[in-house]
């Protein structure tokens, strides 16, 4: 098992790629198939918004479950059943008949995900406690670039297969990681009966700072609404600045995934810049790196510093994701941790549907700009929690 980590941290991270891209690739060309499903006239936004929306929110409700059947039957089993069903749900969206059955495939997608809160439990509770942030950095990264890289890797997709297609091929590649799992996923794990588990209440007293932990669920939420509050806003933005419509939407795809990109490099560096200085503090500094670059997004004047910004931007991500899950495994006691990364994933799946959802609504009463500078207010706020939730833990290198 001192090995096999390793090992399990590079399936993992393929299969939390691929379930993070399965949630927003369908983001560039949504409105398309919508209307070729012959949605009611007027209604092509609503529905999009819905189909986007509809999959991080029934995530969000059902995560909390399969966080209590991993801690009774295994965090590797949770990890095929996630992967499995997210093949069928995705599969099938190439042969809906109408917007109706979308939205109820895009729904069940989200009802049946849960690989990536239980690869990040499986990783935690495997990986050498000095090698935890280097992990659970280098994991993260699997989550970030697929949620951010996904709608580039859509577009591009679909420009050369086909929409219905792409639904086909990112159900292969889901079967594909569920085949990965099964056969090269090893988990030491003893199932425990339902009447034998830990309650919640034991695990929320034997956790070392209910205040912190409560505060990463707040930093989870957060960073998805700043991730995700741009969305829907982001193409008429850069039409804004640029006042061109060339190749508006390839633009507004590079721009998303720029963040992605500089995640991707980050992580991995930060995780083990946290093994050495300490989680927490490299959560606050990405904390003001993420406020430095949201605060002048709202003053560009071009589409370049504009993705200049969110390339940026993607460094603070690659410190807080691996800081928040670093620290979770190190306050939340082994017999419960795949509920804590159950309800962490609840808050960030929450996150993705409220950020869309101010963004849209700051955009239509006080304009583009004003999203960037809410979005500032959250991170502010967040700064002040995480400050009063670390006092005591500033002047140490580690939490517990």
């Amino acid at each position: 098992m001192k090995t096999a980590w390793r090992r399990n941290l590079m399936i993992s991270w393929i299969g939390c790629f691929f379930t993070g891209a399965s949630m927003s690739l369908v983001m560039p060309f949504i409105p398309l198939y919508i209307e070729s499903l012959n949605a009611p006239k007027g209604q092509i936004e609503l529905f999009s918004g819905l189909a986007v929306s509809v999959t991080a929110f029934a995530a969000a409700i059902i995560s909390p479950i399969w966080g209590n059947l991993a801690d009774r039957k295994g965090r590797r089993l949770m990890m095929i059943r996630a992967a499995g069903g997210m093949t069928v749900a995705m599969g099938s969206l190439a042969f809906v008949p109408n917007v109706y059955w979308l939205l109820a495939m895009r729904f069940l997608n989200g009802l049946l995900s849960g690989y990536i809160p239980n690869a990040t439990a499986l990783i935690a509770s495997q990986a050498p406690e000095e090698k935890s942030g280097e992990a659970l950095g280098t994991l993260a990264t699997g989550a970030v670039a697929g949620n951010l890289i996904g709608p580039s890797m859509g577009g591009i997709l679909a420009e050369i297969f086909g929409m219905k297609n792409v639904f086909i091929i990112t159900g292969t590649i889901l079967f594909i990681t569920m085949l990965l799992t099964i056969f090269f996923v090893k988990e030491d794990f003893q199932p425990v009966e339902k009447a034998d588990m830990m309650p919640m209440k034991e695990i929320l007293h034997r956790t070392k700072s209910v205040e912190i932990l409560l505060g990463l669920f707040v930093t989870s939420l957060i960073l998805q609404v700043g991730i995700t509050s741009i969305s829907p806003i982001l193409t008429l933005y850069i039409r804004e600045l640029s006042h061109n419509t060339t190749n508006l939407v390839f633009i507004s795809g590079l721009i998303v995934s720029a963040s992605g990109v500089s995640a991707v490099v980050a992580s991995p560096a930060l995780g083990r810049l946290g093994d050495r200085l300490g989680s927490h503090r490299v959560l606050l500094i990405g904390l003001f790196v993420s406020l430095i670059c949201f605060i002048p997004m709202g003053f560009a004047q071009s589409p370049l510093q504009l993705g200049i910004l969110r390339f940026l931007l993607g460094f603070s991500t690659g410190a807080l994701m691996p800081s928040i899950n670093t620290i979770i495994s190190r306050i939340a006691p082994r017999e419960g941790v795949s509920r804590i990364y159950s309800y962490n994933q609840m808050f960030n799946n929450f996150g993705q549907v409220l950020g869309p959802m101010v963004g849209s609504t700051v955009a239509h009463g006080l304009g583009y700009r004003a999203v960037f500078w809410t979005t500032s207010c959250f991170v502010v706020f967040n700064i002040c929690l995480s400050l009063v939730n670390f006092r005591k833990y500033l002047k140490s290198d580690t939490i517990g």
